[in-house]
């Protein structure tokens, strides 16, 4: 039986030099691989009360989505700045050269509802920093933390310290 980092091809040397990219394609166009990513994560969630799922763009969405089908929950997009069609909170956020920004609808999220956030990569931690913050201010409590893939040498679980936060596989280097 295959291993969810079976499915995970690893790219050397992109986007630049000294970088392994880890290429997600490859387990969601496999069948297994897909199942076994979702079946993987959402078992991080087994007992554990909890209201709505939250996903960043865009692959977030990719794996937000079938986990909030297969438990029952409703489904939550943060998106970039400006695509979301009616009123919006933000939250700003730095990048390496400059800052971004993501939005959600004001009414996307209830006080006091119990929230979980999934992404496909733990990195530097800084995004999924940013949409921890977004969910607070309209109120919800985030729960859980659920990603992918976690790079731990860029030490992005330390920046989510005080968060509970599960990754399916961890590559210990950058």
């Amino acid at each position: 039986m295959k291993k969810l980092e079976d499915y995970i091809l690893s790219i050397p040397d992109f986007p630049e030099k000294g970088i392994i990219f880890r290429d997600i394609t490859t387990v969601i166009q496999d069948p297994e691989g897909l199942r076994l990513a979702i079946d993987t994560m959402s078992g991080f969630l087994d007992g554990l009360d909890f209201d709505v799922v939250v996903g960043p763009e865009a692959r977030g969405f990719i794996f937000g989505m079938p986990i909030a089908y297969k438990l029952g929950k409703g489904f939550v997009v943060i998106r970039k700045k400006g695509k979301l069609p009616r009123k919006t909170v933000s939250q700003e956020y730095a990048l390496e050269y400059g800052t971004a920004e993501v939005e959600m609808h004001v009414d996307a999220i209830k006080p006091g509802q119990k929230v979980v956030l999934v992404d496909d990569l733990l990195a530097t931690g800084g995004t999924m920093e940013a949409n921890i913050r977004l969910v607070e201010k309209l109120g919800g409590q985030v729960v859980k933390v659920i990603f992918l893939i976690e790079l731990a040498g860029l030490k992005g679980r330390q920046r989510l310290e005080g968060y509970p936060v599960e990754s399916a596989v961890i590559y210990e280097g950058k």
